[in-house]
C-alpha cells in the first residue's frame, strides 16, 4: 500500500503497461499450463482493482448437533451472497467469485490465484491473500500440502507447480522466503533463530525489503514441499474453542522470480561467433524481468469470549486483532481515496504496502462460516471484502538490464576474439614457414644454377683457349708459308690454288667459331638475366617476409588495444548507466513530488476557499443557536442548585412537579435543537469547527459534539467520521480549561458504548 502520492509511483526503471495479456512480453507457455474456464475478468475498465472472492466452509459437527440456522445464502451463478440477519432482514453483496461448500481446491486456485500467477510470470508483482474469522478455512485454502490427497493441495503448492511448468531451467531463477508476523515481530520460518527481522523501505522506489531473511533458490517441487513443511512446523498455532489448530501468526510466502528475455542460451558457442559490436550496443542489451509473488495466510480475527482463550494467548489475540484493524483502516482509506494511508501503524500493512494501492496485481479470498452464531464476525469479514474491491492498484511491469548476462556475453566475445587471433597468428606462422621453405629451395636452385653456369663457363674458356691455340698455329704456319714464299715462288702458281682453298677453309672455320662464340655470349646473357630475375624474386621474398613480420606485430598491438578498449568501454558503460539511472530517479522523484504538491495545493486552496465561506455562515448560525443553548444550560444548573437546597422544604409541594416537567421539556428542546443543527449543518462541518482558531467557536462546537455523543444513534457515525481522533487532538493541543472539560465529557460519552469490555 502507498501512504502518499510518492509511493504510488515507482522511480526505478519501471513502465506502466496495460494489464491486457496481449500487450505483455511474449513468454512461451507450456502445454500443461492451461487457462481456467472461469477466472477474474481482466477486461474491466478497472483492471488493476483488487479481485475479491468469498468461500463458505461446510458446517462443523458442533453446528450440526446444535442445529444453528444459516445466516448465509449463496447465489454462485450471480456471484452474489445474501447475509440474513433474521428471517425478514437480509443484505445482498456482489463479489468477483462466490464458492460454495463443495467447491474444489483446484477451482478455487484457478479462479483466484492462477491469473495472479500468470501475471507474475509475465513480470508483474502479485499478491494472493486469505482473510476471515478463525476456523473458516484460510490455511486449508492457502497452505494445504495435500501429501495424502493431491486434490486437497492449496494455493501455495499449486502456484509453485504452475511456476515450475513455465520456467526455463537454463535462464530463469526462482527463490522463496517464508516468514511469519508474530506479536508484531517478523520471524523466519525456514531458520527460526532469525527473529525480529526489520522492514526496510527504499525512500526512492518505495519497495519493501526484509534484510536478514533467508532466501532459498528452488530447483524442484519436492524441495519446495520440504521447505514448506519445515516452515509450517515452526509456525505458532494453538487449540481454541473455534479451531483446534488456530494460527497465532500471519504467514507470508514470498516467491522471487527472475526471467530472461533472451530467446537463446548465453553459452551457445556457435552463436557467439556471430556477435558483433553493434549487437552489444544499448539497443541490444539483454533485459531481465523481476517479479515477486506474495501468498499471505492471515491469522483469524476472534473474540475472547467466544474463543475461550486465556493467558499468553490473550496477548497473541491482541496483536492479531490490532494488525487486522490497521489493515482494515488502510483498506478503508484506499477505498475512500483518502490522502493519508496509515501504513506505518503495523508491520503487516508495511509488508502489504505494494499489494493494496501499490503496483501489484492482488486477489483476496475471504472465508466465512454459515452459522448465524457468528453473524457479526461474518458481516465484518464480508464488509472488509466489499471495501477491498474498491481498491485499485497501478499495475506495473519491471524490466532491468541483465548486466550479468551482458558481462558473460562480452567475456565469451573476448575469448572468441582471442582464440581467433591465436588462430590467425598460427596461420601466419605456417605461411612464414612455407615461405622460408620456398626461399631455401630457391636459394638451393640458385646455387645449383651458379654451379652449372660455372661449369659451362669453364668449358667455353677451354674452347676459346683451344681456338686461340689453333689460330696461333695457323698464323705460324702462314708465316712459315710466307717465309717460304720467296723460296717457293716457283711453286706459287701451283700453290695459289692451294692457298685460296686454305683461306676459304680458314674463313669458314673462323666464321663457324665466331658463330659459336656469339651463341655462347647469348647463352651467357640469358643466364645473367635469369640470375637477375632470381635475385629480384629473392629480394621480393625477403621484402614480403619483413612485411608479414610487421603485419603480425601490428595485429598483436591492435589485439592488445582492443582488449584495453573493451575493458575501458565496460567500465565507462557501467559508470554512465549508473549515473544516468541515478539522475533519472532523481528527476522522476522531483517531478512527481512537484506535480503532487502543485495539484494538492490547488485542490486545497479551492477547497479551503469554499469551506471558509460555508463556515463563516455556519459560525454565525451556530453562535446564535449555541448562545441560546448555553443560556438554557445555565438556567438548568441554577435550577438544580435551588432544588437541592430546598429539597427538605419542598418535597410535598406540588408546584415542583410542573418545574420538573418544564426542565424535561427544556432538555428535550435542546436535543431537538442539536438534532436540527446536526441535520442542517452536517457532522463533517461541525467536526471541522473543532479545528477553528477561534476559542469560542471551538467551545461551542465541542459542546454540540458532546451532546450528539450522548445519543447511541450518533456515536458510531462520529467515530467513523474521525470525531474521536479530532477530539483527542483538541484535548492535546488546547490549553483552555473549559475546552478540556467539555472535550473529556464528549470522549467519555463515545467510549461508554464504543469499546465494550472483552
Amino acid at each position: 500500500m502507498a501512504s502518499s502520492a510518492h509511493s504510488r509511483g515507482s522511480l526505478r526503471t519501471e513502465r506502466q503497461v496495460p494489464p491486457a495479456r496481449g500487450n505483455g512480453p511474449a513468454r512461451p507457455r507450456s502445454s500443461s499450463a492451461k487457462r481456467s474456464v472461469r477466472v477474474f475478468s481482466d477486461d474491466d475498465k478497472d483492471s488493476g482493482r483488487v479481485r475479491v472472492a468469498v468461500r463458505v466452509r461446510p458446517k462443523t459437527t458442533e453446528e450440526h448437533d446444535l442445529d444453528f440456522t444459516d445466516c448465509v445464502e449463496l447465489q454462485p451463478e450471480l456471484r452474489r451472497l445474501k447475509l440474513k440477519k433474521n428471517n425478514w432482514s437480509s443484505e445482498s453483496y456482489k463479489f468477483d467469485e462466490v464458492f460454495t461448500e463443495s467447491a474444489s481446491q483446484r477451482r478455487v486456485y484457478e479462479a483466484v490465484a492462477k491469473p495472479v500467477v500468470e501475471s507474475v510470470l509475465d513480470g508483474y508483482n502479485g499478491t494472493v491473500m486469505a482473510y476471515g474469522q478463525t476456523g473458516t478455512g484460510k490455511t486449508y485454502t492457502v497452505g494445504r500440502l495435500g501429501k495424502d490427497d493431491p486434490s486437497e493441495r492449496g494455493i501455495m503448492v499449486r502456484a509453485l507447480e504452475d511456476i515450475f511448468a513455465n520456467l526455463s531451467p537454463g535462464s530463469d531463477i526462482m527463490a522463496i522466503s517464508y516468514l511469519q508476523l508474530y506479536l508484531e515481530t517478523i520471524q523466519d520460518l525456514l531458520v527460526p533463530e532469525k527473529t525480529n527481522i526489520p522492514v526496510v523501505e527504499d525512500p526512492k522506489t518505495g519497495e519493501v525489503s526484509l534484510p536478514g531473511s533467508t532466501i532459498v533458490q528452488i530447483k524442484d517441487l519436492d524441495q519446495f514441499l520440504e521447505l514448506l513443511q519445515v516452515g509450517e512446523s515452526n509456525r505458532h498455532a494453538a487449540n481454541t474453542k473455534l479451531n483446534t489448530e488456530s494460527s497465532r501468526s500471519h504467514a507470508v510466502l514470498v516467491v522471487h522470480i527472475n526471467r530472461s528475455l533472451e530467446g537463446k542460451k548465453e553459452n551457445d558457442a556457435s552463436s557467439l561467433a556471430n556477435v558483433t559490436n553493434s549487437e552489444l550496443s544499448a539497443h541490444h542489451l539483454p533485459h531481465l524481468l523481476k517479479s515477486k509473488l506474495l501468498i499471505v495466510d492471515l491469522a483469524g480475527s476472534e473474540r475472547i469470549d467466544k474463543s475461550g482463550i486465556e493467558g499468553h494467548m490473550i496477548e497473541e489475540t491482541k496483536f492479531i486483532n490490532l494488525s487486522l484493524t490497521s489493515l482494515g483502516k488502510c483498506i478503508n482509506a484506499l477505498a475512500e481515496n483518502s490522502p493519508y494511508i496509515p501504513t506505518r501503524e503495523s508491520k503487516l500493512t508495511r509488508l502489504l504496502r505494494d499489494s493494496f494501492g501499490g503496483t501489484a496485481r492482488t486477489s483476496l479470498i475471504v472465508t466465512v462460516g454459515p452459522s448465524a452464531r457468528y453473524y457479526s464476525e461474518t458481516a465484518s469479514t464480508i464488509m472488509f471484502g466489499q471495501r477491498a474491491m474498491k481498491v485499485v492498484n497501478a499495475v506495473k511491469l519491471k524490466e532491468e538490464v541483465d548486466y550479468e548476462s551482458l558481462c558473460r556475453k562480452l567475456e565469451y566475445h573476448v575469448d572468441y576474439l582471442t582464440s581467433e587471433t591465436d588462430r590467425q597468428q598460427k596461420l601466419r606462422e605456417n605461411e612464414k614457414e612455407q615461405l622460408e621453405k620456398k626461399l631455401k629451395e630457391k636459394e638451393a636452385l640458385l646455387v645449383e644454377t651458379e654451379k652449372k653456369f660455372s661449369v659451362k663457363y669453364e668449358h667455353l674458356e677451354k674452347e676459346r683457349n683451344h681456338l686461340e691455340l689453333e689460330t696461333k698455329s695457323l698464323l705460324k704456319e702462314l708465316n712459315i708459308q710466307k717465309s717460304e714464299r720467296d723460296k717457293l715462288s716457283q711453286e706459287v702458281g701451283h700453290l695459289e690454288l692451294s692457298l685460296k682453298q686454305a683461306k676459304k677453309v680458314l674463313a669458314e672455320t673462323t666464321q663457324m667459331y665466331e658463330k659459336k662464340i656469339a651463341q655462347l655470349i647469348k647463352q651467357l646473357e640469358d643466364e645473367s638475366s635469369r640470375c637477375a630475375d632470381l635475385e629480384e624474386q629473392l629480394s621480393g621474398m625477403r621484402h614480403y617476409l619483413s612485411c608479414n613480420k610487421k603485419s603480425v606485430q601490428v595485429q598483436e598491438k591492435e589485439v592488445d588495444e582492443l582488449k584495453r578498449e573493451i575493458l575501458k568501454l565496460n567500465e565507462d558503460a557501467a559508470s554512465k548507466i549508473q549515473s544516468l539511472r541515478a539522475r533519472n530517479n532523481e528527476l522522476s522523484l522531483e517531478k512527481e513530488l512537484l506535480n503532487g504538491e502543485l495539484k494538492t495545493l490547488k485542490d486545497k486552496l479551492l477547497y479551503e476557499e469554499r469551506k471558509r465561506r460555508c463556515l463563516e455562515d455556519e459560525i454565525i448560525m451556530l453562535k446564535n443557536v449555541l448562545n441560546d443553548d448555553n443560556a438554557e444550560y445555565e438556567s438548568k444548573r441554577s435550577y438544580k442548585g435551588d432544588t437541592t437546597t430546598r429539597s427538605t422544604l419542598s418535597l410535598g409541594d406540588p408546584a415542583n412537579i410542573p418545574k420538573s416537567n418544564r426542565s424535561r421539556e427544556t432538555i428535550s428542546g435542546q436535543k431537538d435543537t442539536i438534532s436540527k443543527i446536526f441535520e442542517e449543518v452536517g457532522l463533517s462541518n461541525i467536526l471541522a469547527l473543532l479545528k477553528s482558531e477561534d476559542l469560542d467557536v471551538q467551545l461551542h462546537a465541542v459542546k454540540v459534539v458532546a451532546n450528539l455523543a450522548a445519543e447511541d444513534v450518533n456515536q458510531e457515525r462520529i467515530v467513523e467520521e474521525g470525531g474521536l481522533d479530532t477530539l483527542l487532538l483538541l484535548l492535546e493541543s488546547s490549553e483552555d480549561a473549559s475546552v478540556h472539560r467539555v472535550t473529556s465529557g464528549a470522549i467519555a460519552n463515545l467510549a461508554m458504548n464504543r469499546f465494550p469490555t472483552l
